[in-house]
């Protein structure tokens, strides 16, 4: 897909923000996960599982390759309607919370541990149960607006954003972190004009993206500032250019300050003739602050994280590397450990490497930090 750079400005309390938002197409989602639900990026792979009626797994997957690596089954689970996956700093959470009909009187958040998550591919949840406040009425009436497809964490709570297909709106509910059976308390409604399908709290930016689309398929993303633990939609809100045609999506993840990945899942209509694949897109904001006073930023960074992603076909590998370490070298290695590719930290331009001159094979992109080497594996093709 064309790389779409979208521009925007707008004006922000005393001073002007002026925004670029670049949108590019980063390949397919694997086969195994053609009706994904839910994105996370930890420990530099993104994780995610599928929707309603599928196995209680969670998928970790290459951006290189695009192909699964890792399939950890949730051993005390069941995926009743799974619709999105969000973490803090020792724990996974996976949202049953799927409710179309506004029926369900088992809504449930599975909490898994990282270690646990990391050291085997067979695991046991926790188990928030909860019920909403203010719902009396669980009879089908067809669709309704207690169904729900997004969770983040903020501090020490989780938030739900309904999915409301009567009132194209969403209400933002707070659960706490503890397993046992509790009440999500309503927080703030917002009227979103659409139909919320994720959202992603950027804490190194401290802003909300939320993901949806139209009745028709035209997705929007929502960024929202401004966000506190009682009211979500106080501040500012804004629809960021999105423009990537007509798509079914579902997932969102923060994976730096200022970069999204968003996928998409498998849709397919007989009459009118539709078929979507699914895909995976990358979303990129660039800001530049002019203001009479000098800003002074105050963000945690990632630490020694490294992100490859390659287009389908193409020769270029991009990378995103997160470090508070002075970079003195990057290099390329061959599976034989032969050095193919060599820069100073003071000659690297660009986060992108342009592979045109290698063979097919494995390679191993390598940065050195100083007190300490990161290596993530690409294939060259």
């Amino acid at each position: 897909m064309k790389l779409r750079f979208l521009h925007m400005v707008f004006a922000l309390l005393p001073y002007l923000l002026i925004s670029q938002v670049s949108v590019e197409e980063i390949g397919e989602m694997p086969p195994e996960l053609a009706e994904n639900s839910g994105l996370i990026f930890y420990n530099g792979k993104l994780i995610s599982h599928n929707d309603s009626g599928n196995t209680p797994e969670l998928y970790e997957i290459d951006t290189v390759s695009m192909q699964v690596n890792r399939i950890v089954t949730i051993s005390n689970a069941v995926n009743i309607d799974w619709e999105d996956i969000t973490q803090d700093e020792n724990y996974i959470y996976i949202a049953d919370i799927g409710n179309y009909f506004g029926t369900r009187e088992d809504l449930s958040i599975y909490k898994i541990s990282k270690q646990d998550f990391d050291s085997s591919g067979n695991v046991a949840a926790e188990k928030i149960n909860f019920a909403y406040e203010d719902q009396n009425s669980f009879e089908d009436s067809g669709k309704s607006n207690w169904d729900a497809e997004a969770l983040f964490v903020l501090n020490d709570q989780l938030v739900i954003l309904t999915k409301q297909w009567l009132g194209s709106g969403t209400v933002a509910y707070s659960v706490t972190k503890e397993p046992g059976n509790h009440t999500a308390k309503r927080l703030d409604t917002y009227q979103v004009d659409g139909l919320v399908t994720g959202a992603s709290f950027n804490p190194l930016s401290n802003e909300l993206l939320i993901l949806g689309h139209s009745s028709i398929l035209v997705p929007f993303v929502n960024r929202v500032n401004g966000v506190t633990t009682s009211t979500i939609f106080g501040g500012t809100v804004e629809n960021l250019p999105f423009d990537i045609g007509f798509a079914q999506t579902e997932g969102i993840a923060y994976i730096s300050q200022n970069r999204f990945v968003i996928s998409s899942e498998h849709f397919q209509r007989t009459i009118p003739a539709i078929n979507l694949n699914p895909l995976l897109y990358s979303l990129q904001m660039e800001n530049e602050v002019n203001s009479n006073e000098e800003m002074e930023p105050n963000l945690d960074i990632i630490e020694d994280s490294l992100l490859l992603y390659k287009k389908y076909g193409s020769n270029i590998l991009e990378y995103e590397l997160s470090t508070k370490k002075r970079v003195l070298a990057q290099a390329v290695f061959d599976t034989s450990g032969k050095m193919v590719h060599f820069k100073q930290g003071s000659e690297i331009e660009h986060t992108a490497l342009d592979l045109i001159s290698l063979k097919s094979g494995v390679y191993y992109l390598t940065f050195y930090l100083g007190d300490k080497i990161i290596s993530k594996p690409f294939v060259s093709n």
